[in-house]
C-alpha cells in the first residue's frame, strides 16, 4: 500500500498562461503557475520568473488523501533520481545510474545501525511503479511535509536527496552569495525546480525544541541547499570557524526552536563549467562517503572526526572502502564519482568536492555528538 497519495497545490490545473525568454539560450519557456523558477529544457539553466510575470495559484484547501500517518519518532524520506525518462542530462550521453543505489543504501544504514522503522522511511525514486513514489515535484514536496507534520521533542528526522541540483539569481536578497540553490525533481522541465527558499521553509523552520533533523545532499550546487543561517568551514589541517549566512535581507531562516544539520558537497569553484555527471558513475561521493564514515566510526563520533573521515574517503576515490553487509550490499564493487557523478572533463582525476557541514545554530563540532 502507498504511503501516501493525491495531489498537492500545482498538482491540480491551473487556467492562464504567460511565457517569457531563457536567461541563457533566449529559448522561450512556459511560466509555470505558483512557481518562481523555470529550467530549461533546450540548455538546462534555470532562470528566475520576474514577480511582474509570476502567476498565482487559486485558493485551495489543504492536500486530498494525505500520508498515512507512521508516527514513530524516527522518519525519513529518501529520494533518488536519475532522470532516465526526463530527459535532464542532455548531452551527457545517458542517465545518472548513483541515486537509486544511494537511496537504498542509506535506508540500510538507517533501518540496521540506528533503528529507524522502515515503515517510517519514504522512498522516491523514478524506477518506481507507484505513481505517488515517484519524485515528482508534488510528491516531493508531500514527503516534505510529512517529515515534520507533528513533530515533537525527541524526534529524529532524515532528509536524503541524490540527484541534480541547480543555481538561480537571487530576487529577494536572502542569499549572502546572490545565489539560490535547488533541486532538480524529475519533472523540474515541466514544474521547475525546488528553490531552497522552500526547503527552509517546509522542512526547516517547523523544527520545535528537541526534534532533529539530519539532511544529506548528493548533487552539485547543495552547500547551502537547506538555506541554514550558519556554515562551517574545516581546512584540511583541522581548523574550523563557522561563517554567518544569516540574509541580508534579516529574514529568519533557522528552526523554531528544534536543529537542522546539513551534509552536503562543497566544490572550489573553479570548475564550474567542466563538470557534467558520469553516466558511468554508480554510486555518489556524498553518501559513500558519509554512509561508509558512519560505519567505520564508534558511536557518538564527533560531527568533526565524521567530516574529517568523510574527507579521507573522498579524496581516496572510495579505494579500499569497500562496504560489507547489508547496509552496503548495493554499493559494493560500483564506481563512485562526486556529485552522484560528477567529474571534470580537463582534470577527471581532480577532486570536485568537500564534505560541507551547515547548521541552524553554532556548536563545537570537535565536542558535540553525531547521533541520529
Amino acid at each position: 500500500m502507498s504511503n501516501f497519495g493525491g495531489h498537492f497545490g500545482g498538482g491540480r490545473p491551473h487556467h492562464g498562461t504567460s511565457t517569457m525568454r531563457c536567461k541563457y539560450c533566449r529559448t522561450t519557456l512556459t511560466v509555470i503557475p505558483g512557481e518562481r523558477a523555470i529550467q530549461c529544457s533546450n540548455c538546462g539553466s534555470v532562470t528566475r520568473v520576474r514577480r511582474a510575470d509570476r502567476i498565482p495559484l487559486p485558493m485551495m484547501g489543504p492536500m486530498t488523501a494525505p500520508f498515512q500517518r507512521a508516527r514513530g519518532n524516527k522518519r525519513a524520506v529518501l529520494i533518488g533520481i536519475t532522470y532516465a525518462a526526463g530527459g535532464m542530462r542532455r548531452g551527457s550521453g545517458g542517465q545518472l545510474r548513483g541515486p537509486i543505489n544511494d537511496v537504498k543504501c542509506m535506508r540500510n544504514l538507517l533501518c540496521h545501525r540506528f533503528g529507524f522503522p522502515s515503515e517510517c522511511v519514504i522512498m522516491l525514486t523514478d524506477d518506481q511503479r507507484d505513481p505517488f513514489r515517484l519524485p515528482t515535484k508534488d510528491n516531493i514536496r508531500m514527503a516534505m511535509h510529512w517529515l515534520v507534520q507533528g513533530c515533537s521533542y525527541g524526534d529524529s528526522l532524515v532528509f536524503h536527496f541524490s540527484g541534480l541540483g541547480a543555481q538561480v539569481a537571487d530576487d529577494d536578497g536572502d542569499e549572502v552569495d546572490g545565489y539560490d540553490e535547488a533541486l532538480c525533481p524529475m519533472d523540474a522541465f515541466q514544474r521547475g525546480p525546488i528553490l531552497d527558499d522552500e526547503i527552509n521553509e517546509t522542512i526547516v523552520r517547523p523544527l520545535v525544541p528537541g526534534a532533529r533533523l539530519h539532511a544529506v545532499v548528493d548533487a552539485c550546487y547543495s552547500a547551502t541547499v537547506l538555506d541554514l543561517p550558519f556554515l562551517c568551514r574545516v581546512a584540511r589541517n583541522g581548523y574550523w570557524q563557522w561563517e554567518d549566512h544569516r540574509p541580508p535581507s534579516g529574514a529568519w531562516k533557522g528552526t523554531s526552536g528544534g536543529q537542522a544539520v546539513l551534509f552536503s558537497g562543497y566544490s572550489d569553484g573553479k570548475n564550474n563549467f567542466a563538470v557534467m555527471p558520469d553516466a558511468v558513475a554508480s554510486l555518489g561521493a556524498m553518501t559513500h562517503s558519509f554512509i561508509k564514515a558512519v560505519e567505520c566510526e564508534p558511536r557518538g563520533v564527533t560531527y568533526g572526526r565524521l567530516l574529517s573521515s568523510m574527507r579521507t574517503i573522498m579524496k581516496s576515490g572510495g579505494m579500499g572502502y569497500d562496504m560489507q553487509g547489508p547496509i552496503g550490499a548495493p554499493m559494493q564493487h560500483h564506481k563512485v564519482a562526486n556529485f552522484s557523478g560528477v567529474q571534470s572533463y580537463s582534470r577527471p582525476w581532480a577532486m570536485l568536492q568537500e564534505p560541507n557541514l551547515s547548521s541552524s545554530e553554532m556548536f563545537d563540532i570537535y565536542r558535540k555528538p553525531f547521533v541520529l
